[in-house]
């Protein structure tokens, strides 16, 4: 498939461009309050399912039999890895990491992107993490479904928690309509 000379940039990445959301001046807002929402979602379910798994009880008809898997802290550490990434990540000043002049210290780009790099590598550890605890604790014993959603619940944890990253970085990188850029 061919486009038209007229109609072709070669600037272009995609071959279809993405869709533009217009959502107003609030866009920032909008975006903060989303990533906020999809941090409080992520830690409300793991901590929903450790709740659970504090107060599990043995089936009815057998009550001498102890549920056979609860959530310990080898589950928290992939959440504590994501949310240290998170953190990380967005501590970081954006304009050094475009590599904008007047800072001074020219080391300072390289060891922006190097903490950026940090970031989503204790991100992507917390989520393989996560997936690595829900095969090899979960899914490996074939306990019935009401303990394998602790380990679903931990990797949606991980999952929300680089989705509110991502949309937070997004979010704090737009200007504002009244935000002005002065420069000498």
């Amino acid at each position: 498939m061919s486009f038209p000379r007229s109609s072709y940039d070669p600037r272009r990445v995609c071959l279809n461009p993405f869709p533009e959301f217009n959502l107003g001046k609030h866009r920032r807002t909008i975006g903060i309050y989303l990533a906020g929402a999809l941090f409080a979602l992520a830690n409300w379910t793991f901590l929903d399912a450790a709740i659970l798994s504090a107060h599990a009880h043995p089936p009815y008809d057998e009550p001498q039999i102890p549920p056979p898997v609860h959530v310990a802290f080898v589950d928290w550490v992939p959440g504590i890895c994501s949310l240290l990434g998170m953190l990380i990540i967005n501590l970081i000043d954006k304009d050094r990491i475009k590599g904008d002049d007047g800072f001074g210290d020219p080391g300072a780009v390289w060891r922006a992107r190097l903490f950026l790099f940090i970031g989503f590598a204790f991100m992507a550890g917390g989520l393989a993490g996560s997936v690595s605890l829900l095969v090899l604790k979960y899914i490996m014993h074939d306990y019935p479904e009401q303990y394998t959603y602790y380990g679903y619940a931990n990797v949606s944890q991980n999952v929300a928690l680089m989705l509110s990253a991502v949309v937070l970085w997004i979010a704090q990188s737009v200007h504002e309509e009244y935000d002005y850029q002065l420069s000498l």
